[in-house]
C-alpha cells in the first residue's frame, strides 16, 4: 500500500515528531509508515487522515497488487 503521508505532513508544516505526538505513537512509527515499511491499523489510519483534514483514501492508496488474494485465500 502506498501513502502520501510525508507529502501531506510537509504541506501542513508538521514535523514527524509533532505528528507522532498528535497520534500518540513514536516518531519511529511515523517514519516506518512514511517509508511504507508498516501499514497502520484502521483506527490509526483514520486518525492520520483527521490530522490532515482529509479522507483515509486520500492518504493511503491501495494498489492492484494489494487486491490479489494470497496463496492461502485462493480456491
Amino acid at each position: 500500500m502506498k501513502n502520501r503521508m510525508k507529502e501531506l505532513r510537509q504541506q501542513h508544516g508538521i514535523s514527524q515528531e509533532r505528528l507522532a505526538a498528535m497520534l500518540g505513537v513514536s516518531r519511529q512509527t511515523v517514519i516506518s509508515i512514511e517509508k511504507e515499511r508498516y501499514n497502520p491499523s484502521l483506527p490509526l489510519a483514520m486518525q492520520i487522515a483527521r490530522c490532515f483534514t482529509t479522507t483515509v483514501e486520500n492518504v493511503f492508496i491501495l494498489e492492484d497488487d494489494d487486491l490479489q488474494p494470497s496463496h492461502n485465500e485462493r480456491t
